[in-house]
Parts: structure tokens; sequence; C-alpha cells
């Protein structure tokens, strides 16, 4: 009897070693981290801090593996990827997210927020949580709004100081609608290319010139092939950062929170280094041969005065008049 009784606690201890392992690997949670920019840019940095911080807020089960320089696809295909469930995360860009959830946009009205402060006042306050709302019904979590910097214009042909220089140039735009529309309103032919393939394009001169905030012209050389910089200012772009909702219904609540945790410590990050790198970036795309100018800005927020009345006349205007509304009361 007792020979009987060791032997089923010896199977007992045995089955319990083998499941262990078992558990431990349903307990594991593996998540994939997509973006379009290159390693060094603060978006990427944000990314890889993201990863170790919920790393180790779950001690250890958490792993998340960043893919940086668009090699999961460009960023409408990454909010595709999310919606469906084919992709866990991305830190996306406002144009892209703009065509799942169209209230993204009202962020992106020409010459709005003259630094990224002034829109992240806006953006921590309820139209953020509004436009997080809006995000969800769409099958995407906001985790956060990242800085995408204020946008400059570069070109090859000419320096570019007033409208006028505008006219004719062929400039490169995201996915981003409203964007198309400020090239037009300043008579410039706009072109739909993927970052991806920008160098490409503006050093086989398919396009004249392109826009960017200047931690993206840095990061991704652009200054190789573009030597004139016009400091327009005309857009602020948040980086959404984003997790899809099929992803995230699979976490359990002691997961979400520390994604949750690892995603406010990402995103102050990301911030501090954006801002961090603009007030040293004009310096040394100076020193490496850029032209930079300034603009008439009273005259480019005139010309493009019109891209704001047509988004106020579209389903998303109640939103867009908020979202105007309160940046030019602070």
């Amino acid at each position: 009897m007792q020979r009987k009784i060791f032997t089923r606690s010896l199977l007992a201890l045995a089955a319990g070693s083998l499941l262990s392992p078992l558990v431990a690997q349903a307990q594991a949670v593996k998540l994939t981290l997509g973006h379009g920019a290159a390693p060094g840019n603060p978006r990427h940095e944000a990314a890889v801090k993201f990863a170790e911080v919920v790393k180790a807020k779950s001690g250890g089960r958490i792993e998340v593996q960043v893919a940086p320089s668009a090699q999961l696809g460009d960023d409408a295909a990454m909010v595709t990827a999310m919606r469906t469930g084919a992709l866990d995360m991305s830190a996306n860009s406002q144009g892209a997210v703009a065509n799942a959830v169209p209230e993204y946009a009202a962020f992106g009205m020409p010459f709005l927020f003259s630094s990224a402060a002034q829109a992240f006042k806006v953006l921590d306050g309820p139209l953020g949580k509004e436009l997080s709302d809006k995000s969800a019904e769409k099958g995407l979590v906001v985790l956060g709004y990242w800085d995408n910097g204020i946008r400059h214009m570069t070109n090859s042909k000419r320096p570019i100081t007033k409208v006028e220089d505008m006219k004719g140039l062929k400039m490169r735009t995201p996915p981003d609608t409203v964007l198309v529309d400020i090239m037009q309103s300043l008579g410039a032919e706009a072109q739909q290319i993927k970052f991806a393939e920008l160098y490409v394009a503006l050093q086989q001169g398919v396009v004249d010139g392109q826009e960017n905030p200047l931690v993206n012209i840095h990061a991704s050389k652009l200054y190789e092939v573009q030597k004139h910089l016009a400091l327009t200012s005309h857009m602020f772009q948040m980086t959404p950062f984003l997790m899809g909702k099929r992803s995230w219904d699979r976490l359990s609540e002691a997961d979400r929170k520390a994604v949750t945790e690892a995603a406010a410590e990402a995103t102050a990050l990301q911030r501090k280094l954006s801002q961090e790198s603009d007030e040293k970036l004009l310096v040394e795309l100076k020193a490496k041969g850029v032209q930079v100018t300034t603009v008439d800005k009273a005259a480019f927020e005139k010309a493009t005065a019109p891209v704001d009345a047509k988004w106020l006349a579209t389903p998303i205007g109640p939103y867009v008049k908020k979202v105007i509304t309160a940046a030019r009361s602070k």
C-alpha cells in the first residue's frame, strides 16, 4: 500500500513538473510594436523604452518586439493590421490614423499650434479623451499621444520665403488629406509617397521637396538630398501610440495595467526627447550645409485659411471647431 502511495506521489510530481513550464508559457505575452521612424528617432527610443518598462512591470512575462523603419508596412498598413488583429501595437501617424478615425485631422489644421506644448494642453484634456473614445469605437486603443513635431518644408530647387515661392513645386506628403489641402492652397503640387521611399524619391527628382519635423529630416538624412529648409511651422502632428482593440481585449487586467503604466513612461520620454532634439537639430542642419530661411507667416496663414473652412464644413466640423477654439484660447 505504501509503495502504491509513493508511486502515485512520484507520478503527481512528474506531472506537475511537466505542466509548470506549460503554465508559465501560457502566461507569457508576446507583442509586436511597429513604427515607421528610423532608429535614433525619439519615436524609436520611446518604443524601446516601452518594451523595457512593460517587461519589468510584468516580471518578464510581457515581451515586446519593436520593428522600426516601416519593416511591417507603412503607417496606413499598420493601422489596418491593428484593427484586424494582425499587429498588436504601433507608434503611428496622425494622417494615417485619420483615415480610420477622421477626428484626428482636426489637430492638423494649418498654423493652429505654435508649439507642441500648446497642442498637448489640448490633447491631454477633454478633447483628447473624446478622441480616445472615438478611436476605441474604430478598434484602436489610445495609449498615449506622442510628439511628431512642428513641420517645416525642404526642397532642392530654391529658398522659400513667400507664398509665391511654393508655386509649381512638387511636394511629397504623407497620407494626410489636410497636408494635401495645405500644399494645394499654397500653389504646390502634392504627391503622396511612403516615408520609407522618400529619400530615393528626392534623390531621383521624383519630387522637388517634402515637409517633416526637423527630427525626421535629420534622422533620415534628408539633408543629403535637400539643401533648402524653410521654417514654415505650418502644422503640428502627433504620433498616436496605439494598440489594436483585439490585442487589448486578450490582455488580463493586470497586464493592461502594466501596459498602461509603461505607455505613460514612454510617452513622457518621447515628448522630452522630441523637445530637446528640436533645440539642437537646427544648428546641426546648418552645419551640414542646409540653407535655412524664414517665411512670411501672415501671408502663409492667409493663403491656407480656406483649409479651415473646408474642414469645418465636413461631418467632423463640430469637433474641428472645438479643437480650433481650444487651441486659440490657450
